[in-house]
């Protein structure tokens, strides 16, 4: 069910609108009424904003707040005091209150969760690969996120379609492709390197080729630019000729910064005449005419990827509902390319490209097809969306998950989607998430130096083995058994770590750091479950919830349970798993401090007992709740 978080935030909203008239002698706007977490230096469950009342009770904030104070205590019996201090209203509720609250959340197993398919429905896109190179870190923020997100918004009531676009076509494919068929040895049976006979995953080979490619790329943009120093300008144009003169001459009276970024231009320069660079064009050209042998290499190469990717999604526990290829769908972006051309909402260059103007928007002219035809990112995007929301009739919107590097291509591609009239366009949006770094600083997929996201998987995996094992308390356990713990240890370590920090910011990943016991960790969540579970067998059995007095610290822990659905809410809204993660390590704190300093098993009063494994019992519920919107399991013992 959909569960009111804060009760008794209610019950006095709707008692004060509803008795406005007498208490304020105006009726008064509902986002008047404002709550807020009492601070721990002061007395108090609830806080009530003042400020907005003190102009239409004429008085001081002190005298408003007693009047407003004493009109509710007259009129909620759960109310057992209340203090104003500095025009805040602090309100201390019942413990009976507070029993109650905890009653309600014990008897709902989904608790926090809302509905199902009860709100519209959303499509979460994320990982989006290219299928020229492996995984990596960036891919499992991405991955873990965009997993997250669409967990939550199904959690919060909306039926989610998971899915990715696979960037299976471009220039940057035809380089793995190119270099696979330049490069690859022969093996003695006169074989070029497959993941068949060399026992390499097929999204790691394609990868290396795609790196071999940009080595002898650059070796061959040095070996002209050595040319060119030497006044060699065979089988090149006058134009370019000049361009080199130009770049070299304006290096004069230039510091060495510039000299240096002047150096970078004339590289450029000879990039573009290099004769690999020429085949890739040829090839891309090809395989949009569908040549037979380009595209066979292409759905062999390709199969080798997908094969790659389906074992390090299972190693993630991330799936998906829809796959999208972009060689699907960059054909119905050019369709559509055609119709907006003929409508107006594009425009043709002299070379016979086309282009869309959004410069009274503020931004550039976009290119939206090559002039040799072939499309571009944007023109596959446009393709994607529309075919999505064709293959789903009742799709409100779209979440795009990609990092903040893509921030004016979504700005582009939602307002050429506007133009072209597709009402639905408002609906989509870009959650942007920051870059992962690592201390070595950025990582460059060309040049071989990302963090593959299988070794880091095992990395992590193999770090949790060796901290649990140091530790001990896994007597009992099969090598299955512990195998599954090291790996659910060090997935969850890596999962939270990355899934704590707003999406939008920037960070930096430290592994070492990811499966620590104690602080703001995954292990650290993982571990208070497994404590939870380890006491409740040992109790045995749980009793009916009884009146009793509660303590400040379990009141503490009530007050934060109570909290979750307006967490989960919250999360779904702003599309940020952090907040799932921090609420998870505040309950956990709270948890730790009840149960270090009160007795549980050994109480000898059977009420508070009983309440108190209640109480436990329910922590270990949300935590797990929790943990599941954010792709992490929990274990029974650790």
């Amino acid at each position: 069910m959909n569960w009111k978080t804060n009760k008794m935030e209610e019950i006095i909203k709707d008692l004060l609108l509803s008795n406005a008239t007498s208490v304020f002698g105006v009726q008064v706007d509902e986002n008047a009424i404002q709550f807020q977490k009492t601070r721990k230096d002061v007395e108090g469950d609830l806080t009530l904003v003042i400020f907005p009342f003190v102009k239409l009770l004429k008085t001081s904030p002190a005298e408003a707040g007693e009047k407003i104070g004493r009109f509710l205590k007259e009129r909620i019996k759960e109310i057992d005091s209340f203090e104003v201090i500095s025009g805040f209203l602090n309100f201390t509720i019942s413990d009976k209150f507070w029993l109650k609250q905890l009653n309600t959340v014990s008897k709902d197993a989904k608790f926090g969760f809302a509905e199902p398919n009860s709100r519209p429905t959303l499509m979460v896109e994320y990982s989006s690969p290219n299928t020229n190179k492996p995984l990596h870190l960036g891919h499992l923020r991405n991955n873990f996120l965009g997993y997250s997100v669409a967990e939550i918004l199904k959690a919060n009531g909306h039926k989610v379609i998971k899915t990715q676009i696979i960037n299976d076509r471009g220039i940057h494919i035809c380089k793995s492709m190119l270099a696979w068929e330049k490069f690859s040895p022969l093996n003695e049976k006169g074989e070029r390197e497959t993941p068949a006979n060399t026992g390499l995953k097929g999204d790691k080979l394609v990868g290396n080729y795609y790196v071999r490619f940009d080595q002898e790329f650059n070796k061959e943009a040095n070996e002209i630019c050595n040319e060119w120093e030497k006044g060699n300008f065979d089988n090149f144009s006058e134009d370019t000729h000049a361009e080199f003169k130009r770049l070299t001459e304006s290096k004069t009276g230039k510091d060495e910064k510039a000299i240096a970024g002047i150096d970078a231009k004339i590289k450029d320069l000879a990039k573009n005449h290099t004769s690999l660079l020429q085949e890739a064009k040829e090839m891309l050209v090809k395989w949009e005419a569908r040549d037979p042998q380009v595209y066979l290499l292409w759905t062999t190469m390709n199969s080798w990827v997908y094969d790659g990717f389906e074992k390090t999604y299972k190693t993630m526990g991330v799936d998906f509902d829809k796959l999208y290829y972009e060689s699907d769908t960059f054909l119905l972006g050019k369709d559509i390319v055609t119709e907006g051309l003929k409508s107006g909402v594009f425009f043709k260059k002299e070379d016979g490209s086309v282009w869309i103007d959004l410069t009274d928007e503020g931004l550039d002219e976009k290119l939206v097809l090559r002039s040799d035809g072939t499309a571009v990112y944007m023109t596959q995007d446009v393709g994607t969306a529309v075919d999505r929301f064709g293959d789903y009739k009742d799709l409100s919107g779209i979440v795009y998950t990609v990092g903040n590097e893509q921030d004016y291509h979504f700005k582009v591609l939602f307002l050429i989607l506007e133009k072209l009239g597709f009402s639905w366009s408002d609906n989509c949006f870009h959650l942007s998430y920051g870059m992962v770094d690592l201390p070595s600083g950025k990582m460059k997929s060309r040049e071989g130096t990302v963090v593959d996201a299988d070794e880091l998987m095992d990395e992590v995996v193999n770090q949790a083995e060796a901290m649990t094992q140091e530790r001990g308390h896994i007597e009992g356990l099969s090598e299955d058994e512990k195998t599954a713990l090291f790996r659910l240890i060090g997935m969850g370590g890596l999962k939270y770590y990355l899934l704590k920090v707003d999406p939008k910011k920037r960070m930096m990943f430290n592994p070492e750091e990811s499966i620590e016991l104690n602080g703001n960790t995954g292990p650290f969540i993982q571990y208070a479950h497994a404590r939870i579970k380890s006491l409740l067998r040992k109790a045995r059995s749980i009793g009916a919830l009884k009146e009793t007095a509660i303590l400040p610290e379990e009141k503490e822990i009530i007050k934060q349970l109570v909290e979750f659905p307006t967490v989960v809410d919250e999360a779904a809204k702003n599309y940020s798993p952090a907040l799932v993660a921090n609420y998870s390590f505040e309950l956990v704190k709270l948890y730790n401090t009840f149960y270090q300093s009160i007795p549980i098993l050994i109480e000898e009063d059977d009420d508070l007992k009983n309440m108190r494994l209640v109480l436990s019992e329910n922590v270990a519920k949300v935590l797990k709740l929790a943990m599941q919107l954010l792709g992490i399991e929990v274990p029974e013992r650790m």
